[in-house]
């Protein structure tokens, strides 16, 4: 492929992400009128030392959405032999832009979500990866029905659903907790690149804009149901199986890290709140031990 004809999708797909980040930002703001947003516009360097792109980080506080990540980046430059070598590039250089987002509602009877999609070119190679998946903390099974219903919908046409569930599955686990996952999966993807650049580029373009259709449809529906102590209690919990996840395993957030991101920006997917308590298990009978039974992979 001629250099051109890279950066000419290049540039298309960072436009792409920055609507979607308007578009879900306005659905946030349509659904939750106290939020409050800080966008902050940022600039790094690349580990030469010279300018490396940056990015567009909108942090949230609201009564409905607790805190929430909604961030694009566009970043490139010198990135170091060793981390060259991590990520599989053909030279010490690397490109990458995308968008990543995490939303936390205050009600724990709304999941959590989390979604990216990003494309990334190193050295002479490049991919496209991402996808989403749902962290609920109450045992509404239709909802998560519905959630995977949306992306095996928008993924089966291109033959990709099947595995693409399983990997998520297999990634959004926290090994050290006896491979219990962090929350009820989703789609997951990485190092995709079929050969066809415009296939490619249409088909995640077009993939990532189901994400509102996915997600805010269950805020709508349970934003409003009451919740007690317990519901809470055991979202916090969670929350903190969350954070062990996000820091120990997660390989967006050691990217982001390793490539001299913005340390703040990255780290905004975790809560506001949450829990660590010494061997926590919900009480037993209760619709928190139901749900703990969710959080291992099974077909919806």
């Amino acid at each position: 492929m001629d250099k051109n004809t890279l950066e000419q999708y290049k540039n298309l797909f960072a436009d792409h992400v920055k609507n979607l980040q308007n578009q879900i930002t306005e659905k946030m703001r349509e659904i939750d009128n106290s939020l409050n947003l800080q966008e902050d516009l940022w600039q790094r360097v690349d580990s030469a030392g010279s300018p490396g792109g940056g990015g567009i980080t909108r942090a949230f506080t609201g009564e409905i959405f607790e805190n929430a990540g909604v961030n694009t980046s566009e970043v490139f430059g010198a990135i170091s032999p060793e981390f060259a070598k991590q990520i599989g590039a053909t030279k010490n250089e690397m490109w990458a832009t995308g968008i990543s987002l995490i939303i936390h509602p205050r009600n724990p009877r709304v999941p959590t979500v989390h979604a990216n999609f990003r494309m990334i070119c190193a050295g002479d190679k490049f991919w496209f990866g991402g996808g989403a998946d749902l962290t609920p903390f109450y045992p509404h099974e239709e909802d998560f029905s519905y959630f995977h219903k949306v992306w095996k919908d928008a993924c089966t046409p291109y033959g990709h659903y099947e595995q693409w569930k399983k990997t998520c599955d297999e990634y959004f686990v926290n090994k050290h907790r006896n491979n219990e996952m962090r929350g009820v999966g989703g789609i997951f993807y990485d190092h995709f690149n079929s050969g066809d650049i415009d296939a490619d580029f249409k088909m995640f373009t077009e993939i990532s804009n189901h994400f509102i259709n996915s997600y805010f449809p269950i805020v709508e529906k349970r934003v409003d149901e009451a919740f007690t102590e317990e519901d809470e209690n055991f979202q916090l919990h969670r929350r903190g199986r969350y954070v062990e996840f996000n820091l120990l395993h997660d390989r967006g957030t050691h990217f982001g890290l390793k490539s001299n991101g913005r340390t703040d920006s990255i780290l905004i997917s975790l809560p506001a709140r949450c829990k660590f308590t010494y061997c926590f298990e919900p009480e037993k009978g209760s619709v928190h031990e139901k749900m703990n039974q969710y959080y291992f992979p099974r077909e919806w």
